[in-house]
């Protein structure tokens, strides 16, 4: 069938016109009917009073029971058959594709029409009062509609007007004036109807706000949904992972089955917004271009209950859910087919990017740019976009690096509401650690990196429920580099940094506390990034012997984060002061243990090197060997040190003195409750205030 773009633009309308003209007829044999003579009266005044002769007339003429005879019956035929040889040529004739995509009847046709009438021709509007008797009636009302089709006081006719009918359902005609008896209420067709009728495709606005583009990426086998939505399956729900290609698996497949997609954002929808109306005109748009409604993610309904996912799910057309979450039965009366989307793979995912970045080559230290980010098509399409517009800015090809900002700028901004989002700065040069400890380090580094290549292509990960993530915990005393580790990990792999915020988390009221951490793993799953869970044992303790209700719903506690732990699909790294704190299923769980071990003297004294940088003024008199040979401190307490020194001489606006450095670990002492021994501070006690 020709589409919509090639038919011949006056086909429809030509159509249109012809069945008007029957309208035309029908309304000028009406006016004879309702002529009553009334002697006394003024025509002048017709439609705004009704005389005494008028209403004895009125009442001595029965009530019409049959259809109006036809004041040409050659009018109508001609018309049809003039759309048929339109529509063989090719012709898109968009009244007869209205009412099959509606199942609409000769009736519902006919009732649309003479509704929509006056907003083709503002002549009707005052024919229309002339025979209601009432100039102030410029639509035509029930009554008036069914007795211009023939079916006044006919039960076949009224059903058609009924809340269940096919007009109403779907959103093509509106009944107003609900307070009037049912025979003198207005009809309207709703503008975005009327102009479809015209040619005319802009989206309607209610739903024009959540439509989101598509990219046809050919990923997986679409064959299976396409046949299954060719034989008529109404409902179909895909289970999509944080990266799946659930929405142009859906489009492409809606192709395959002959029909268009019209694919919705649903996490645009304004929390305010009426669901039932963004529901209703998102089925009439579906329908009216001949698409398949597709939309997602279905967790964004769910929130506010299974019967706002009904009435998405419910709709006339096809409809495509994609979520995250399994299947609720309760979402809709219907039983979908349930698919999984399919997750491109390293050489799918290069043939989007080089789609994406319109034919630029994309060469291996590209791809290992953007291999850490698990984006859909629309998002790699989009993060090519904001990557040749980067170069462009700066006039140079794209690289690697505008590939990795591009995809990192696709990150929801959710869980940035839940926790601290870090731009990772240190590297594996701002590390003192001994050898072992950057060892795992780097293997942890490894585990996120390559597992593609280790669970996918060599196949380690197909017999395997558990999840495609890495969990790690950092253990250690505060201070020794727990936090910059995480930090080097995600800036090696290219990756933000989620601190969680535990303030945002823990309630004290009983199962507050893992809706609290569930948003979080969600929000999570929805970008591409390392999640930090900072003193993690207050959350993560070990479960203990049930003695009332609190140990209980504790223990129930742990025994959910370690669920879901297992099933976070991203890189979660733990940090902790006291990992003898943590649950042993729960450590089980781990892929690494990383021991941060307090610093000895050589790092302790390359500490203090690295923090007093380059661009502070320092005296000849600093002793750093004595201050790391003395104090037994880490890392994090260095800095604190060189930072109070620092502040010191530039308010005397003096270069930094070793005083300095020792007045500012007597105070780090004093804030940690150490004892302040003259063995330590050696020559330089006396001068400190004590």
């Amino acid at each position: 069938m020709t589409s919509i773009a090639e038919a011949p633009v006056d086909g429809y309308v030509a159509h249109l016109q012809g069945r008007l003209e029957v309208v035309h007829a029908r309304v000028r044999q009406a006016v004879a009917d309702h002529r009553v003579p009334d002697p006394d009266g003024d025509e002048r005044f017709r439609g705004l009073y009704i005389s005494d002769v008028e209403v004895d007339v009125l009442l001595s003429v029965p009530s019409p029971a049959g259809a109006l005879p036809s004041p040409d019956p050659a009018l109508l035929a001609a018309v049809e058959a003039a759309a048929d040889d339109a529509e063989a040529a090719g012709a898109d004739i968009r009244l007869r594709r209205l009412a099959r995509a509606f199942g609409l009847n000769a009736i519902d046709v006919e009732l649309l029409l003479v509704a929509l009438a006056p907003d083709l021709d503002p002549r009707l509007e005052r024919v229309y009062g002339y025979l209601h008797d009432d100039v102030s009636r410029r639509r035509a009302s029930t009554g008036l509609a069914l007795e211009l089709c023939g079916t006044w006081m006919g039960p076949r006719g009224r059903a058609r007007l009924e809340a269940d009918s096919p007009l109403l359902v779907g959103g093509l005609l509106v009944i107003e004036d609900e307070d009037r008896p049912f025979l003198t209420r207005s009809l309207r067709v709703p503008d975005r109807v009327a102009g479809h009728l015209l040619g005319h495709d802009a989206v309607d606005p209610v739903v024009a706000d959540l439509v989101t583009p598509w990219v046809a990426a050919g990923v997986g086998d679409d064959g299976p949904l396409a046949r299954s939505l060719a034989a008529g399956t109404r409902l179909v729900y895909i289970r999509e992972p944080n990266g799946g290609a659930g929405l142009s698996h859906a489009g492409c497949a809606l192709a395959d089955a002959g029909l268009g997609c019209l694919a919705l954002d649903l996490g645009r929808i304004a929390r305010e917004a009426d669901i039932g109306a963004v529901a209703e005109r998102s089925s009439r748009e579906a329908l009216l271009v001949g698409a398949g409604l597709v939309a997602g993610p279905v967790e964004t309904l769910a929130e506010r209950g299974p019967e706002a996912v009904r009435l998405v799910a419910e709709g006339r057309c096809p409809v495509v859910l994609i979520g995250s979450r399994a299947w609720d039965p309760m979402w809709s009366r219907d039983v979908p087919l349930i698919v999984d989307a399919p997750v491109p793979n390293h050489v799918e995912r290069r043939t989007l990017w080089g789609t994406a970045l319109h034919g630029v080559d994309v060469d291996a230290s590209m791809l290992e740019a953007t291999s850490q980010y698990r984006l859909t098509p629309e998002q790699i399409d989009r993060a090519a976009t904001f990557a040749r517009r980067r170069a462009a800015a700066s006039a140079r090809p794209v690289d690697a690096d505008d590939l990795r900002v591009g995809s990192r700028a696709q990150n929801a901004a959710g869980l940035e509401r839940l926790a601290r989002r870090i731009s990772p700065r240190a590297g594996w040069d701002d590390l003192v650690l001994p050898p072992p400890v950057v060892a795992q380090l780097a293997e942890v580094v490894a585990r996120v990196r390559q597992r593609e290549r280790v669970l996918d292509e060599w196949g380690l990960g197909n017999h395997s429920s558990k999840g495609r993530g890495v969990k790690a915990l950092f253990a250690g005393d505060s201070g020794t580099g727990k936090t910059m580790s995480a930090e080097v990990a995600a800036s090696e792999l290219g990756l933000d940094l989620y601190v969680i915020d535990l303030s945002t988390v823990v309630d004290k009221y009983v199962g507050e506390t893992e809706k609290n951490l569930d948003r979080i793993f969600a929000e999570a799953d929805r970008v591409n990034g390392v999640l930090l869970f900072d003193e993690a044992d207050a959350l993560f303790g070990k479960r203990s012997e049930v003695k009332d209700a609190q140990d209980r719903y504790a223990n129930v506690e742990v025994a959910y984060l370690l669920q879901r732990m297992e099933s976070f699909d991203g890189l979660a790294i733990l940090t902790t002061n006291l990992r003898a704190n943590l649950d042993e299923a729960f450590a089980r769980r781990l892929d690494a243990i990383v021991d941060f071990p307090m610093p000895e003297e050589e790092d302790r004294l390359r500490l203090w090197e690295l923090n007093l940088a380059a661009g502070l003024p320092v005296a000849d008199d600093l002793d750093l060997e004595f201050m790391a040979h003395r104090f037994k401190i880490s890392g994090g307490n260095i800095r604190n040190i060189v930072l109070t020194a620092a502040f010191a001489a530039a308010e005397d606006n003096r270069p930094l003195t070793m005083l300095d450095l020792v007045v500012g670990t007597e105070r780090e002492y004093r804030k940690l409750g150490h004892l302040l021994v003259e063995s330590e501070f050696g020559r330089y006690f006396g001068a400190m205030r004590h």
